[in-house]
Order: structure tokens, then C-alpha cells, then sequence
């Protein structure tokens, strides 16, 4: 294998950078020539191709975002848009893909990996929905972010004695929610693998306020349901003075933590290692305390693991 081409597909997340840097310098470091593909699958389609030097990577690896820049692609989606990326790949003697992105992002690597393209995927996406992997770049980052911001709403809320409703990102995982939520004290954590009873969430908040709490936070994934039509409950319930905040893209963005950027710079890293020792069609994840290859196959066949126990324990916690 001479060369290959690296590129960040779906929602960026913090921390796709340091995986770049560490693809681009890992295949420099072996000999490879590496090249970046520009906007995902749609650069693939539009040919959009740079080749990459170590200076192309350099004072990358605190930053957020994507320096390749990524982009939805609905043309990849179908037949022909498929045979004009994999045409284009094959044009430039591309000989392996790094595709670092979520699960939309894999699929599209395994049809580029049966078409005969050797293909790893790094999994990338704040919302750390991928199965088969412990952590997912960009999620300790989001996390963070949110455990920021919880902070910063809690010293207003306890001035004014509100309760907060709080949105967060997590369209089918409730991943950042449960976490922000246990490490935020949350009184209660609405994610949609769970149901939820609103009556239950407001006489847990009408405790605190027979026990004298002068505030409360509720955490909300976008995905369980509205943080206003939440707020707007609670409000008519309790007759309580309620505040809704829609955290949205703020969680994506801002310097990645340490722990991504040494997850990404790990996984890029083993990424080229697997091409190079001929594999294609897997994800280069974190699973059970050790870096490894996992088929796409056995990752799309399952979903990641909702941590059921750390949901109950916030509960206990926020009695």
C-alpha cells in the first residue's frame, strides 16, 4: 500500500482534527503518501483531494471542528453518486480510506470497502452512539461543555429560586444527558431509551421544594421529547417560575479535552495501522479498555450500551 486518503464525514466533533494529524503523520511516519479528501462523501463525488504534508497538520490539535470540512451528502446515497466516488477513488490510485465520522458515516465506508476499497473507520460523533466502542471522539468534549454550562445556570437559577430545563443533543442516545445529568446533580434525566412520567418528575421537584432546595435542574435529550413543552408542564403543574435552555450547537464546538485528543490521536493512529497490515471494513474503536478492530458488520448488528446503572444511581442521587 503507497497511498491512502483520509476525510471526516456526518456532524463534526472536537477532536477530529488530532485524528487527522495523527493519520496524516502515522502514514507520513511509514513511508505512505496521504492526501485529504475535503467535505466527506461529497468531496468524493466532486473530487475534492489535497495532498497532505506534516505542516498540513501542524498546530491542529487543540482546535475544534474539522480543518477537511465535512458536509452532508444525499447524492452518495444513490447508485450513481456511489460509482462516482468509488471512480474517482480508483482515478487516483487511492489503496485505503480513513472515514472518521458516526454511523451514517460507516455505512458509506462499507459500500466504498465492497466496491474493493480497503476501509477503517474512526468513530467520530459528540452523541458516543456507536456500538461496540466505550467512547466515540467528541464526546468528552460535548460533555464537558454541558457540565460547563449546568454550572453556569445553576448559580442563576439558585439566585432566583427557578427550576432550569435544560436541553441537550442526542437525537436516539441519551448518552450525554445521562452523564451531564449524573456529573450536573440533575434532579431528573428525560432520555429517550427510558419512558418518563411527568407526574413523577414534578413531585420529585415539589420534595426539594418542601424540603427548602432553592432550585433544580432537569436534563432533557432533544430526542425524548421538547425541553419547552417539558418547561411548559412543569410550570402548569407546580405554578412554579421555570426557565428553558437549548444548549444546541454550543455542544459541538470549543478546544477538544485531553482525553479526545489522545482517543483520537489512538485511534487515527491504529487506523493506518490496520491498512497496512491489510484489513478493510472495520472500526477502529475503544472498546474495553484496549484499541481494536471491530467489523462494520457486528457494529451496525447492535446498539451501544445505555449505562443502566448509572441512570438509576442519578436517581438515588437526586432524592
Amino acid at each position: 500500500m503507497k497511498k491512502i486518503a483520509v476525510f471526516t464525514s456526518g456532524g463534526d466533533a472536537p477532536g477530529m482534527n488530532a485524528a487527522v494529524r495523527a493519520v496524516v503523520r502515522k502514514s507520513i511516519f511509514h513511508g505512505l503518501k496521504i492526501y485529504g479528501i475535503k467535505r466527506g462523501f461529497h468531496g468524493l463525488i466532486n473530487r475534492e483531494i489535497v495532498p497532505m504534508q506534516l505542516g498540513s497538520v501542524a498546530d491542529t490539535i487543540h482546535r475544534g471542528g474539522t480543518i477537511l470540512l465535512t458536509a452532508r451528502s444525499p447524492d452518495f446515497l444513490t447508485p450513481d453518486g456511489q460509482a462516482k466516488a468509488i471512480a474517482f477513488l480508483q482515478d487516483q490510485e487511492i489503496e485505503g480510506l480513513v472515514v472518521i465520522g458516526g454511523d451514517g458515516s460507516f455505512r458509506g465506508a462499507k459500500v466504498l470497502h465492497e466496491a474493493g476499497i480497503a476501509t477503517v473507520g474512526v468513530p467520530g460523533t459528540i452523541d458516543n452512539d456507536i456500538a461496540l466502542t466505550d467512547y466515540s471522539i467528541g464526546f468528552d468534549t460535548a460533555l464537558n461543555t454541558v457540565i460547563d454550562a449546568i454550572n453556569k445556570l445553576r448559580d442563576t437559577a439558585t439566585s432566583h429560586e427557578r427550576i432550569y430545563v435544560i436541553e441537550v443533543m442526542g437525537r436516539s442516545s441519551g448518552h450525554i444527558a445521562l452523564m451531564a445529568g449524573l456529573a450536573g446533580g440533575a434532579e431528573s434525566i428525560i432520555v429517550p431509551e427510558a419512558p418518563f412520567d411527568l407526574t413523577e418528575v414534578c413531585n420529585r421537584l415539589q420534595r426539594g421544594v418542601d424540603r427548602g432546595k432553592q432550585h433544580s435542574i432537569i436534563l432533557v435529550a432533544e430526542g425524548a421529547g421538547s425541553a419547552m413543552h417539558v418547561g411548559e408542564e412543569i410550570k402548569r403543574i407546580l405554578q412554579l417560575e421555570v426557565r428553558v435552555t437549548i444548549l444546541g450547537h454550543l455542544q459541538r464546538g470549543g478546544t477538544p479535552s485531553a482525553f479526545d485528543r489522545i482517543l483520537a490521536s489512538r485511534l487515527g493512529a491504529k487506523a493506518v495501522d490496520l491498512l497496512l497490515q491489510g484489513q478493510s471494513g472495520v472500526m477502529a474503536g475503544f472498546y474495553k479498555g484496549e484499541i481494536k478492530a471491530t467489523s462494520f458488520d457486528d457494529v451496525f448488528s447492535q446498539a451501544q450500551t445505555f449505562a443502566w446503572d448509572d441512570y438509576k444511581l442519578a436517581a438515588i442521587l437526586a432524592i
